[in-house]
């Protein structure tokens, strides 16, 4: 093949899924440099890669490697779903506001435009699939041309597209995201999980409005650039490679279901500690 490598994986879970694309990934992927790396950091491995979870709710759901724990993915759920660090986006027109260019919460659910009110484009999904749910149109974006062509952190994820058919007499909800970059092995694995609660989310609001349950089906998940940071490549060999040869695949992964008390019962911590940066932000600014 001429130029970067298409790649892809597959797997029944999250946790299979994802890392048999960073195996795939360290395997077939080429060296690029970033924009970010140090003089004397190695390139990065990198590839478009595809990935596709045939049962994105089969446990174990999740992987022991991803750099992180419960808590932690608990927090970005809340995040990406309910917003909780939403006020910490910037406010565009002021050119001295240093915080966030963004939140995947503020763009799905409270799209803005110049001029116009903002679009909870996640509900605008689920009626459009409640309506016709083979509709090739229930999409949400991300990308904000007027602003993200300029700002230093532009969204990675840029689209969700959802759409329904029946499978042996019951509506199944498939779901496919684009991302233009992504981390493989800091950001990915909790990316893909946080999007799949938004896909169990979707169905939910779609059997609400139709009054007919609907199933969770297959995620898809592309990333143009998925890569590996060359800054860090020691460490993934040390840590992800070296489980593979240590570990089964069990021991390498947990069940949500295990987990999934403790990391309902951070949630108070953790909307804590989002509104505390909050504060300290206006502290910082003598507000």
């Amino acid at each position: 093949m001429k130029g970067i490598p298409v790649l892809y994986a597959e797997g029944d879970c999250i946790a299979r899924a994802w890392e048999n694309s960073l195996i795939e990934l360290h395997a077939h992927g080429c060296d690029v440099k970033t924009q970010y790396d140090k003089p004397d950091d190695p390139p990065s491995k990198d590839a478009t890669m595809c990935i596709t979870i045939t049962d994105p709710l089969k446990e174990p759901m999740l992987h022991r490697d991803f750099p992180g724990g419960p808590e932690d993915l608990q927090e970005y759920v809340l995040e990406v779903l309910e917003g909780i660090k939403d006020h910490l986006v910037r406010n565009v027109l002021d050119p001295s506001d240093t915080r966030w260019e963004y939140t995947y919460h503020q763009r799905l659910f409270r799209y803005s435009v110049p001029k116009l009110d903002s679009f909870d484009q996640i509900e605008i999904v689920c009626k459009k699939l409640a309506e016709t749910p083979f509709t090739r149109r229930a999409q949400a974006v991300t990308w904000k041309v007027w602003e993200d062509n300029e700002c230093y952190d532009p969204a990675c994820l840029q689209s969700v597209w959802c759409r329904i058919i029946t499978e042996q007499q019951e509506p199944v909800l498939s779901m496919n995201v684009r991302f233009r970059s992504n981390d493989a092995y800091k950001a990915a694995f909790m990316n893909i999980f946080a999007l799949v609660q938004l896909q169990v989310r979707i169905a939910q609001r779609v059997s609400e409005l139709t009054g007919r349950s609907v199933k969770v089906g297959r995620y898809f998940h592309c990333a143009d650039s998925y890569h590996i940071y060359g800054s860090y490549f020691h460490e993934f060999e040390g840590r992800f490679l070296g489980a593979l040869q240590k570990r089964t695949f069990e021991q390498r992964t947990m069940r949500y279901e295990d987990v999934r008390e403790i990391m309902e019962e951070a949630r108070p911590s953790i909307l804590e500690k989002a509104r505390s940066m909050g504060r300290e932000r206006d502290l910082d600014n003598g507000h």
